[in-house]
């Protein structure tokens, strides 16, 4: 990647998007500090470091669900850890060892000891990898109600996706396009105010284009 510049300026939830090999992953690293650039600026208003999951990231087989999203979640937050676990459909499963889930129900836990934490913003990459897409829906539409405030940067390979339910999508282009990166309108589509068919398909053009 260069000559890059993203701004996300906005809460809400907002896509990276381009095809394998871009440099999604290795972006959102560097936005989390887990990864250091070689050159540039990185600036982040919010005092809190930016939050990164990723979909390869696993609990130790051993370990029971419900317990350690009692460890992780801070004081102040069962409420929402509880409502997280009803959202996510894994109340039936808070007595199994994580290496005892399918990959989709491994993927959904580890979102969810991520959003029970104090955070402003968090970085999904391909969290919702394996799960169905009636229980994708409801889980984004959920995590914008939920966390108003909150800056989401979702990295998807999905175009409906990111067309339906983000923001602002910023699509990162092969080294030898200019500019790297071209910012496209999502749908935002929220529960009260969902998106038209038509207007989801303009979207995904758009995407499609400037990839």
């Amino acid at each position: 990647m260069k000559d890059l510049s993203l701004n996300y300026a906005a809460a809400g939830l907002h896509a990276l998007f381009g095809p394998s090999g871009v440099g999604k992953s290795s972006l959102a690293r560097i936005i989390s500090g887990q990864l250091q650039a070689e050159n540039g600026q990185l600036s982040i208003d919010d005092m809190r470091p930016p939050l990164y999951a990723h979909n390869l990231e696993r609990l130790p087989g051993w370990s029971g669900i419900g317990r350690h999203l009692e460890r992780v979640t801070p004081d102040g937050h069962l409420h929402l850890k509880n409502d997280l676990v009803r959202i996510c459909e894994l109340t039936s499963l808070l007595n199994r060892r994580f290496d005892r889930l399918s990959l989709g129900q491994q993927n959904r836990v580890n979102l969810v000891r991520y959003l029970v934490q104090d955070f402003g913003v968090l970085l999904l990459d391909e969290t919702l990898a394996n799960v169905d897409e009636k229980m994708r829906s409801r889980i984004l539409m959920a995590i914008k109600e939920m966390f108003p405030q909150k800056i989401f940067i979702y990295i998807s390979h999905n175009v409906v996706e990111v067309a339906t339910y983000c923001r602002d999508i910023w699509v990162l282009r092969a080294p030898h396009k200019h500019p790297q990166a071209s910012m496209v309108q999502g749908q935002d589509q929220r529960s009260q105010h969902p998106a038209e068919h038509h207007s989801v398909q303009e979207s995904m053009l758009e995407i499609v284009n400037a990839a």
